[in-house]
């Protein structure tokens, strides 16, 4: 990303396009002119940034992912940037607004990404939508997310970094899962343990 929030991958991408112009819609005339140096599949190269959101509307998976963000907790921008890797439908913030936007890399600009004021209140949008909770948090009787029950439409709850989650979302939860660990620390980075039930997850349905 340059200095004025512009997302660029130096070295990357493509010039401009050769020959004559798509008339297609979805194509951005500044991008077909100038080049993409987005960091974007290749599917997506000149098109506008709206268009992609909406294309990947179409197709994105059903499970939700959720983050307690109660001390501005420095891995919600990556873990941001992982569900928009694996193509969840909506990432909620649960307590400060605010977060890092650096460690998204920009994809919370194709990633939808709502506010929730407490748990209390993402509670009464899960059960609203009939989206069951599932906590993501090595306590009490958590199973192995290998061996959990993961339903394909779910919302997968994450502490933030050090303190884990909240008893106040560990009771909103209908299940309970950690990642089963071989080396001698209690848990794994907060971001690195959203992706690997992301993976799972996409591993079972996608």
């Amino acid at each position: 990303m340059d200095e004025t929030g512009s997302e660029t991958q130096p070295g990357y991408g493509v010039g401009p396009w050769p020959g004559e112009w798509p008339t297609d819609e979805h194509y951005d005339p500044e991008l077909l002119a100038h080049g993409d140096t987005r960091n974007v599949i290749d599917r997506y190269r000149y098109w506008r940034m709206d268009a992609i959101v909406a294309d990947l509307d179409t197709h994105r998976h059903p499970f939700h992912v959720a983050i307690e963000n109660w001390q501005h907790d420095m891995n919600i921008g990556s873990i941001v940037r992982s569900a928009n890797a694996f193509l969840a439908d909506t990432v909620h913030i649960i307590g400060r607004r605010r977060w890092n936007k650096r460690g998204a890399m920009v994809t919370d600009r194709y990633q939808h990404v709502v506010h929730h004021p407490d748990v209390a209140a993402f509670t009464a949008w899960a059960a609203g939508e009939g989206i069951p909770i599932i906590a993501v948090d090595n306590v009490g009787e958590a199973v192995p997310v290998d061996r959990a029950a993961l339903p394909e439409r779910c919302v997968l709850l994450f502490g933030q970094e050090g303190p884990g989650l909240s008893d106040e979302a560990l009771a909103a939860a209908s299940g309970h899962i950690e990642i089963t660990q071989y080396g001698s620390t209690r848990s794994i980075n907060a971001s690195a343990a959203a992706a690997v039930v992301m993976y799972e997850w996409c591993r079972r349905y996608a």
